[in-house]
């Protein structure tokens, strides 16, 4: 048993990309390797900031094996912080191999600029390890084929690489972008203002970050004056786009429903079905695109209660909770979350 604990803590330890040290392992984790250190706090707004960007660090260095991306938790262990001369967050520390003696990292606090770093002093040649992105980068080649494009609603992003207002906005608008990844309608991008400055003064951007909302109904643009939070941003686009997100990218409990099918729902288990089923083929035949589609849900619904009996509903609510629980395509999910929406519509 003590050997087989042993194995997966090994395994655990060998694939963790940020290693936590604290003063139990801190000398035999570095001890011969280059170690690149951060000594944080877990209150400090700057540390959280830095977070996202040393995971990348930690995941680009994560197959060399004489390189150590790790952190301390200073703030525990006052004694460990001490000991370098820790006295403010977050404190990054170069160890060379060899010595335990480290030296003090100022420079920028991306991603490439700490791997630059680490790639001159240990020789290395790594690459920024990035995950898919679901923000879509404009140039000067794209940008109107993009955001001009009477198909979609864009919010754009104008930055500047430099700008720390902007590092600080990046991981929120990934999630946005996340969140709306199965939106076809709707993109999520960006411009590098700095370089492309052609392009943002034609839109007057004179700071940075400048978002501007291009609805498909508005290539002029409309400037985003709301919060730079992940729920704000999609309250706005649910508004602007008529799209029904959760900030988790999740369908809202009112996706796909329609309200006058919904009040022919709320009545089929007691009224009459024969007359409820011609009245809501009757208005599906109005409907559109999804709407129609949706529509048509309804009506196979109401048969299957009238074929299978009431407990269909439950069932099939089940049943697609299920199927969602494995490795199922966004698209599936959202699929199958409509699907629920409606069916729970037959037990208002």
């Amino acid at each position: 048993m003590k050997a087989i604990l042993l194995a997966i803590f090994c395994i655990a330890f060998a694939t963790a990309q940020v290693v936590d040290l604290t003063p139990d392992n801190f000398d035999e984790t570095i001890k011969g390797k280059n170690a690149f250190v951060e000594f944080f706090a877990p209150w400090c707004g700057h540390c959280k900031n830095l977070a996202p960007a040393y995971e990348v660090v930690g995941e680009s260095f994560a197959k060399q094996k004489d390189v150590v991306i790790a952190k301390v938790d200073a703030d525990a262990h006052k004694d460990l912080g001490s000991r370098f001369g820790v006295s403010g967050f977050p404190t990054l520390k170069w160890f060379p191999a060899g010595s335990s003696t480290p030296e003090d990292y100022n420079g920028g606090r991306s991603a490439e600029d700490i791997i630059t770093f680490i790639n001159n002093k240990a020789g290395t040649n790594v690459r920024v390890k990035k995950a898919p992105s679901n923000v879509v980068d404009l140039d000067d080649s794209n940008f109107d084929s993009i955001v001009l494009n009477p198909k979609k609603h864009v919010l754009a992003e104008f930055y500047a690489p430099w700008c720390g207002h902007c590092k600080h906005l990046a991981p929120d608008y990934e999630k946005v972008a996340n969140a709306f990844a199965g939106d076809k309608d709707v993109v999520i991008a960006k411009l590098d203002a700095d370089h492309y400055k052609d392009l943002a003064g034609r839109y007057g951007v004179s700071g940075f970050p400048t978002l501007i909302w291009f609805g498909k109904d508005n290539k002029a643009g409309d400037k985003y004056e709301k919060g730079r939070d992940v729920q704000s941003f999609v309250d706005f686009i649910n508004e602007k786009a008529g799209t029904k997100r959760t900030a988790s990218g999740k369908l809202q409990e009112t996706a796909g429903r329609i309200d006058a099918l919904d009040a022919l729902a709320a009545k089929f288990s007691s009224g009459d079905k024969a007359a409820l089923v011609k009245e809501a083929e009757s208005s599906v035949k109005a409907l559109s695109g999804d709407d129609k589609k949706n529509g048509e849900y309804y009506v196979k619904v109401m048969g299957f209660i009238q074929s299978k009996g009431a407990d269909f509903v439950d069932s099939e609510v089940a049943r697609l909770n299920k199927l969602m629980e494995g490795s199922v395509a966004a698209s599936k999910v959202d699929e199958f979350t409509v699907k629920q929406n409606i069916l729970k519509a037959f037990k208002a």
